[in-house]
């Protein structure tokens, strides 16, 4: 029984994450997301007591792609300046396969709704920051390198970068993705992003 609910919850999720692509802009409501799974309001009810606790589904869905990778990369890659690029390219390549996630991303799908979703979502990105701190940190014990703007603004820049590529990736309606251009505008951020001690 516990199986064919989690199916259902998953189908749920998995509908909502298809209208906030088909659909961008639009506020999903309810009725729309019951109608897309082909079940009634109340059913959709009984998998989520309420539509944040939907889009909190697809935000754990996030993490838990986004975080489970990027402790693999930390753990498996001793290079810092490949450790960034690889993290970096996981977060873009992910947001261009996931279009939906992308209006989470950015907050674009969360308006009107509940302050804790947002905080949920900067929670992500300070996360993702946070990580970046770690590995450019790194960096002097492991490589004798140092960012060459310091380990906060470093972070910080490389963090708005993604995000400004995800933006623009939801201002285009997914038409410009995050990775076109990313490799030559990686190579120069590369080449400036640290310095031998």
């Amino acid at each position: 029984m516990s199986n064919k609910k989690n199916d259902r919850r998953t189908q749920i999720l998995h509908a909502l994450a298809q209208m906030l692509e088909s659909s961008p802009g639009a506020r999903i409501t309810t009725a729309a997301l019951a109608k897309q799974v082909g079940v009634s309001e109340a059913a959709l009810y009984r998998h989520f007591p309420s539509k944040a606790k939907m889009f909190e589904g697809l935000i754990e869905f996030i993490e838990e792609s986004l975080f489970t990778r990027i402790n693999l990369i930390i753990q498996n890659e001793s290079d810092v300046v490949v450790r960034v690029e690889t993290i970096l390219m996981l977060i873009l390549g992910f947001a261009e396969q996931n279009p939906g996630m992308c209006r989470l991303l950015t907050a674009d799908a969360l308006a009107g709704e509940t302050e804790r979703l947002r905080v949920r979502i900067a929670q992500v990105f300070d996360r993702i920051e946070t990580q970046l701190k770690q590995v450019i940190r790194e960096a002097d014990l492991k490589q004798g390198l140092r960012p060459a703007m310091g380990v906060t603004p470093s972070a910080n820049f490389l963090v708005a970068i993604i995000e400004g590529k995800i933006r623009h990736y939801v201002r285009s309606e997914f038409k410009v993705k995050p990775m076109d251009v990313w490799q030559d505008q990686w190579s120069i951020l590369a080449q400036n992003l640290m310095i031998n001690r």
